[in-house]
């Protein structure tokens, strides 16, 4: 049965890499209706290997999920309120704060602005990789600060350099004010930490969760032709990738799972402000080439967003990309910022990192 459900997925996959020039080239921006095959495809070979695709919370999970406000039909959010709900969430569940032996606040320049740019560097006598963070929160919420706690995590459970940048967010920032802060940092990343006498190898791994894995992969994609091979390794912890929201998880898990499919509608809309065509501008159907970094993704079953993390899963197998694909069938979006709930599953994220970076990249 599994080598049936492989030969599929794989017939669905030679579908696309066949209207492209090269055995491999798989450029082109793939069709909804072609990825629609490959992920349910997919979906249904994890679901033969490990089991079902969700599963009921833990039990504080549980707990909070059933203490949380129902929505109404025409929930109103605003922007203060958001952000002050995430630090506050982050703030009560994630108190386990990682000692790291040297902490620098940097300013970076670049023309007509500065970017505030936190360094996080475990041994300061040591040259070791580079982990580039770019925080989550819908390209709305989150911070450098909110997200102090993650970054502490990843820089002591790799041993890697962390540089977390804090780029400008909508809805005063619109696209694509952020994804360039972001890109322009991530290209000095390197002179930066020589300004600040940072030692460092020449192996970069581009994280970022949620919204900030859409930036993520949004930049990996630009990279695998601009500038192939600057990106050691790519980390996705269950990003954002298709902003057309039309995934049946989104449904499925779209009201009283932490985060509503409403709430995602609402981060989009202030974040694309000018009409933009918002699906080719998605991580999901932008261009793979096997000059893409290695990727390390997670996802939850109980996120709006799964189906499309499957999808890009099986988008990058497509295209020969090395990918590895943990995936948490009882898991929220967002789970790392409830770690004192969920404290098994955060901790396998972090060593999973850890293992996944100390993996020589191919």
């Amino acid at each position: 049965m599994r080598k049936t459900m492989q030969r599929s997925l794989l017939s669905a996959l030679v579908l696309v890499a066949s209207c492209c020039h090269g055995a491999w080239a798989v450029s082109a921006q793939v069709t909804r209706d072609t990825l629609g095959t490959m992920e349910k495809q997919y979906q249904q070979m994890w679901e033969k290997e490990n089991g079902p695709l969700t599963l009921s919370p833990p039990a504080p999970l549980a707990t909070l999920l059933s203490s949380l406000p129902k929505n109404s039909n025409n929930p109103e959010y605003n922007t203060l309120d958001s952000r002050d709900a995430l630090t506050a969430l982050t703030q009560k569940y994630v108190t386990d704060k990682q000692s790291i032996a040297r902490i620098i606040n940097v300013d970076v320049a670049v023309p007509g602005r500065k970017i505030p740019v936190r360094i996080y560097n475990p041994h300061p006598d040591i040259a070791t990789g580079v982990i580039f963070f770019i925080h989550g929160g819908g390209h709305l919420s989150g911070s450098v600060d909110v997200y102090d706690p993650i970054a502490r995590h990843l820089a002591a459970a790799t041993g890697n350099t962390v540089v977390a940048v804090d780029y400008r967010r909508a809805p005063e920032s619109p696209y694509p004010e952020g994804l360039h802060d972001a890109r322009d940092v991530l290209m000095q990343v390197y002179a930066v930490l020589d300004q600040n006498h940072v030692p460092w190898k020449p192996q970069l791994t581009l994280a970022g969760d949620s919204g900030g894995g859409a930036f993520s992969a949004t930049l990996a994609g630009d990279l695998q032709t601009e500038h192939p091979g600057f990106i050691s390794r790519l980390e996705l912890i269950y990003p954002s990738l298709d902003y057309t929201l039309s995934w049946p998880s989104a449904d499925e898990n779209g009201q009283g799972k932490l985060l509503d499919k409403s709430k995602v509608a609402w981060y989009f809309s202030q974040y694309f402000q000018h009409g933009e065509d918002r699906a080719s501008l998605s991580p999901l159907y932008r261009s793979v080439t096997r000059a893409f970094p290695p990727t390390l993704i997670f996802s939850g079953g109980l996120d709006p967003l799964r189906d499309e993390d499957f999808a890009f899963v099986a988008r990058l197998k497509s295209a020969g990309v090395p990918v590895r694909h943990i995936h948490f069938p009882g898991m929220v979006h967002a789970f790392l910022m409830l770690e004192n709930l969920v404290p098994q599953q955060t901790a396998q994220v972090y060593q999973a990192t850890a293992d996944f970076i100390a993996t020589p990249a191919h």
